[in-house]
């Protein structure tokens, strides 16, 4: 997967996720980038939607929050289904591809003659570090 040309904001907003590490709202991006020049949520969900939809960055739903792709120099994200195992108790995030689920999906959205654009599958629970 190629790396896409990113303008300022886009590159602020996506080393702030990947050095954070963990998933963080735009507010919480907000907060981060102040010193940096940031001063509306507006600059921060522009930056978000450019990096969501060139694949930098994934959007977890459940939570409200953005995380930078763990995947990015393979070909996984490229299928289309996206997983995230998310921890209730620490917050941390795994993102994982598993491609006999992503085939099945893909069969049964054929079966149906539905065309899919978009697969998130978000699995909410608890860590083996947090379950220890």
């Amino acid at each position: 997967m190629t790396q896409p040309q990113l303008t300022k904001n886009q590159s602020l907003v996506f080393d702030a996720l990947s050095q954070t590490g963990a998933p963080l709202s735009a507010y919480g991006i907000l907060d981060l980038l102040r010193e940096k020049g940031f001063r509306a949520p507006l600059q921060v969900y522009r930056a978000l939607d450019k990096l969501v939809e060139s694949g930098l960055v994934h959007r977890l739903e459940s939570i409200n929050a953005f995380v930078a792709c763990a995947h990015q120099k393979s070909d996984c994200c490229a299928h289309g289904t996206v997983a995230f195992a998310i921890c209730n108790t620490c917050g941390r995030v795994e993102e994982f591809h598993d491609h006999a689920i992503d085939h099945r999906l893909a069969d049964w959205a054929k079966s149906k003659r539905f065309k899919a654009e978009k697969t998130t599958i978000e699995l909410r629970g608890v860590c083996a570090a947090c379950a220890a």
